[in-house]
């Protein structure tokens, strides 16, 4: 296996590492900000149980996402109410956060206060904002389109690099099959690790039915835990996955999250199979 490693800074101690031989890192919280209330449930109770488990903790919540499927889908509150209640997060609960950026013009503001940029996986072949994201000097999380190979992910590596970057993490999540369905390849995780990069499991967007509902997406939440225990056994470095305590009321993507309290549980599985496959 190829060696990686991507240190993160965190709000306060010393950097996470994500990478070979560090312990299984979790991105995880709602698909959009609904609320300060519900993303500080969320980022809290994920925290406690992380921090018990030994696994490393990012939260996740998206400021806008700005591809929905219909133009009256709840995208988020926006740049700057969405980074401030971010910064707040992080402060105030002492938790590294992630969020993803949809434009040049918005790399600037969310490098003040974003640990990980996050490049949503529609945008993984847009060399303006790689580039831009990859000069900030954040660790830049690539997620893989569901229209790229694995292997073509080397190129958006390239640009990263070729602009100085040097802390890329990528991520799987699917790749279309047919209308309205996603499919994994167990085989991207290890294709994708040998570009020296760590590699994430997007456990619940793999599982979306991109515009499957009609007017949004819809989602088939009961193969997230078989798809999670499979990438674990192939080996990755981490696992993203959209959390919500009522996915049946979020406004973001409530199909293919996974309801907060069976988190736990989930988890203890994951280590288990870790454990298993010989990763620490």
């Amino acid at each position: 296996m190829v060696e990686v490693a991507v240190a993160i800074d965190t709000p306060s101690g010393p950097p996470l590492v994500v990478g070979t031989g560090q312990s299984l890192l979790l991105i995880g919280g709602p698909c959009a900000l609904e609320s300060e209330e519900l993303a500080r449930r969320v980022a809290g109770t994920m925290q406690e149980i992380c921090a018990r488990l030994g696994i490393s903790y990012v939260f996740k919540a998206s400021f806008d996402k700005a591809n929905r499927t219909s133009l009256d889908s709840y995208r988020g509150p926006g740049l700057q109410e969405g980074l401030a209640t971010l910064a707040k997060i992080r402060r105030e609960l002492q938790v590294p956060v992630v969020s993803d950026i949809h434009d040049v013009s918005q790399v600037d503001a969310a490098a003040q206060v974003l640990d990980i940029i996050q490049i949503p996986a529609f945008l993984c072949r847009q060399t303006d904002l790689l580039a831009a994201a990859a000069r900030t000097g954040k660790p830049v999380n690539v997620k893989k389109g569901q229209f790229v190979s694995p292997w073509d992910m080397q190129n958006a590596v390239g640009k990263i690099r070729g602009v100085g970057g040097t802390k890329i993490m990528l991520v799987e999540r699917g790749a279309s099959f047919g209308y309205n369905n996603l499919v994994v390849d167990m085989r991207s995780l290890p294709v994708m690790r040998s570009f020296g990069c760590p590699v994430i499991f997007d456990a619940t967007h793999s599982v979306q039915l991109p515009g499957g509902a009609g007017g949004s997406s819809g989602g088939q939440r009961e193969f997230i835990a078989p798809l999670s225990r499979a990438a674990m056994a192939v080996g990755i470095d981490g696992i993203f996955m959209e959390i919500h305590p009522e996915p049946a009321k979020a406004l973001c993507d409530g199909p293919n999250s996974l309801p907060l309290d069976r988190m736990e549980e989930l988890l203890l599985q994951l280590l288990r199979v870790r454990e298993a496959a010989g990763q620490p």
